[in-house]
């Protein structure tokens, strides 16, 4: 009998799930991926255009997993990352309420709002074609016309015909890398961007118009009016145009919003210091990344963080020409972009104190000229060179009154020789 029960409890043990198999947790993917449906951001249930802390996630990730985000570019007319491009752009084909649709967002797993996220990005994979637009930009008054050029994405650099003897290296990385904003943050933002609107400051308000998620931001949506642009840069990161943001580097984002609600969008393959005549080369790509949780979060004094190898601070050429600017103006003048100040004080001025916006303006004038005057561009050319390869940097702000900008332009990206440019 005792012989019996023993065997009877030897094929039970071996029946019996073990604990390690109970308790065995849910194989985790190696990759998330996100976004890359439909023609379009509002036919896309992993893209958005507007910011809001309702947005629903479109996708759930761990720590430490691999996340794709499959973006467009930044005025949604190229198609999903990789896809190839119509073979010409016009003005007319841009609308400023689809910009910008970011891939996203997804909701981290164990993040609490009051933490923060390290987002480290380890490849990015550009598409095939890109484009740039000058309609505007920094100094607008520079020059009064527009041009839209598509650029051929290679491995290592980027050519348009648009721009004959320019050869732009790659330099890909994410313009827009961001989290949403929490419910007090979104009314603080929508309040101090509409008290600047009301005096003629320049501040895109609530726009219904093609805004994704429809359901939420839309004409018939349940909060048009309180979904912010994606144009600017804020608190929560966004827009911030930065090119140093390329793969190896660590972004730090406050969370907001349980789950942090991240976002990446408005790729590009290059870009100036500056991006001075409103877009870069602007294209679709895949971004992989993958993000950290930082318990209790971080002293963010108005803008997140960020870290990498210092070799990405080059300048990407053998050789450099620079100009500089200095606040400096006729007078009788205001700049375009004091004009709604509407003050008294400024015209009969010929210098203004401490300006670095206007000493970044006549540093980016001279350079126009320089690259018409040396390489037989256009002033328009110029300026679409200026925005994807010129560099300005901040050289003093002690020296008053005037604080000094000089604008870099790397000189590898000529391929031919000065006057040569035209074909």
């Amino acid at each position: 009998m005792k012989n019996l029960i023993l065997a009877l409890c030897f094929l039970f043990a071996l029946s019996a799930p073990t604990l390690a198999e109970e308790e065995a947790p849910e194989a985790i993917p190696e990759m998330v991926v996100v976004g890359g449906k439909g023609q379009n951001c509002r036919e896309d249930p992993g893209c958005f255009n507007r910011m809001h802390p309702s947005i629903p996630a479109a996708a759930f990730a761990v720590p430490g997993q691999i996340i794709r985000f499959r973006t467009r570019d930044a005025a949604d007319l190229l198609g999903i990352a990789g896809s190839v491009g119509p073979d010409s752009l016009a003005m007319s084909d841009f609308s400023l309420a689809r910009v910008h649709p970011v891939t996203g967002p997804v909701h981290i797993k164990g993040a609490m709002a009051g933490d923060a996220l390290a987002v480290t990005i380890h490849a990015i994979h550009p598409g095939s074609v890109a484009w740039t637009s000058i309609d505007g930009g920094f100094a607008q008054d520079l020059v009064d016309e527009q041009a839209v050029i598509l650029w051929e994405l290679e491995d290592n650099y980027a050519t348009s015909e648009g721009l004959p003897g320019i050869r732009i290296p790659n330099g890909s990385f994410p313009g827009v890398v961001t989290t949403l904003p929490g419910p007090f943050e979104l009314n603080a933002m929508l309040a101090r961007e509409a008290a600047l609107a009301a005096v003629g400051g320049s501040a895109l308000q609530p726009d219904a118009t093609l805004a994704s998620p429809d359901v939420l931001c839309g004409v018939d949506g349940t909060a048009p009016a309180e979904c912010l642009r994606t144009i600017p840069p804020r608190e929560h990161g966004g827009n911030l145009d930065i090119k140093h943001l390329r793969a190896g580097v660590t972004i730090y984002l406050p969370c907001f919003i349980d789950g942090c609600g991240l976002g990446i969008g408005d790729l590009h393959y290059a870009q100036g210091d500056g991006e001075v005549g409103g877009t870069a080369v602007e294209m679709s790509a895949d971004v992989d990344v993958s993000v950290e949780i930082i318990s209790g979060g971080m002293t963010f004094a108005g803008g997140p963080h960020f870290e990498g190898p210092a070799h990405l601070l080059d300048i990407p050429s053998t050789r450099f020409y620079a100009v500089t600017g200095f606040p400096l103006k006729p007078a009788g003048s205001v700049p375009p972009r004091h004009a709604y100040l509407d003050s008294p004080t400024l015209p009969p001025l010929e210098n203004l104190s401490g300006d670095i916006g206007l000493a970044a303006r006549n540093a980016l004038s001279a350079m126009i000229d320089h690259i018409v005057e040396t390489y037989g561009y256009t002033p328009v050319q110029a300026y679409l060179i200026a925005s994807v390869a010129v560099d300005l940097r901040i050289s003093q702000l002690v020296d008053m009154p005037n604080v000094g900008v000089a604008a870099y332009l790397p000189l590898d990206i000529f391929i031919g020789e000065p006057g040569d440019s035209q074909p």
